[in-house]
């Protein structure tokens, strides 16, 4: 076996090539490596000819090539693009740089711009299953078949004499009156037309309660009487609205009368 001669004084980082093998320097501590062979065999492979780095690899491909499990603690930047992605956590924060590759998470607040493009070149998704609520921000659904579907209950407990009213609540409202009580219909921008909500009004233990209502046109232009009966007295009606916004005319409908 040949002897192996280094030059005396290298600088770091100096190349030594001996029988056509090379040979690097590295410090005065850990002095001389192999240089473009397998450092710990099948573990880490320093390809100089290509400028390639191989961990678990013993011919990497790519500048970085990487067989198993990789951990970053920091940010990932790709100017190239992201492929491959999993359907496990992977954040805009982790990956930037690709307006074209979407972001997957199994929790996000907001879609990037980047995974609404990719989205939307989806063109029809064959099914979608929701675990958590969505909001649609007033917009239009098209062509829907609805099946299964309830609307949110919104117990407002008591009235006393004067009640605001709000869909942002709920659909279905249920108030106990405790006085005869002036109800301020729903209004505001954001109220859509063809906007609709059912009141459901019950007696308090002492009864005799009355209802009036701003902005109401009633079925025959008669306003209903409600039941009195304490306790017992239950009346149910509904109310639409062709026009919303913060004017809108609503128009109700005694729906049932002492539905106790």
């Amino acid at each position: 076996m040949a002897t192996l001669n280094f030059p005396s004084s290298p600088s770091n980082g100096a190349i030594h090539t001996h029988d056509g093998k090379q040979w690097q320097y590295v410090s005065a501590d850990t002095k001389w490596i192999a240089y473009g062979a397998s450092l710990a065999p099948d573990v880490l492979k320093v390809d100089a000819a290509n400028n390639r780095v191989g961990i678990n690899q013993t011919t990497p491909a790519y500048g970085l090539d990487v067989t198993g499990t990789a951990r970053v603690t920091g940010v990932i930047t790709a100017s190239g693009g992201v492929t491959g992605l999993a359907s496990s956590a992977t954040t805009a924060a982790a990956c930037t740089g690709n307006s074209a590759t979407a972001t997957t998470a199994t929790t996000a607040g907001t879609v990037t711009t980047a995974a609404q493009s990719a989205i939307t070149s989806v063109g029809t998704l064959t099914g979608l299953t929701l675990g958590g609520a969505l909001t649609l921000a007033d917009n239009l659904v098209n062509t829907a078949t609805m099946k299964d579907y309830a609307e949110t209950v919104y117990a407002g407990g008591n009235t006393s004499t004067a009640q605001t009213l709000a869909l942002t609540n709920g659909n279905v409202q249920t108030w106990t009156m405790t006085g005869n009580c002036t109800f301020t219909m729903p209004s505001g921008s954001t109220l859509q037309a063809g906007s609709s909500f059912t009141l459901i009004l019950t007696q308090d233990g002492t009864g005799s309660r009355t209802g009036a209502f701003t902005g109401v046109k009633w079925a025959g232009g008669t306003v209903p009487t409600l039941t009195i009966t304490a306790t017992t007295g239950i009346d149910i009606l509904t109310f639409t609205t062709f026009n919303g916004g913060a004017s809108p005319v609503w128009h109700g409908f005694l729906a049932g009368a002492a539905m106790a």
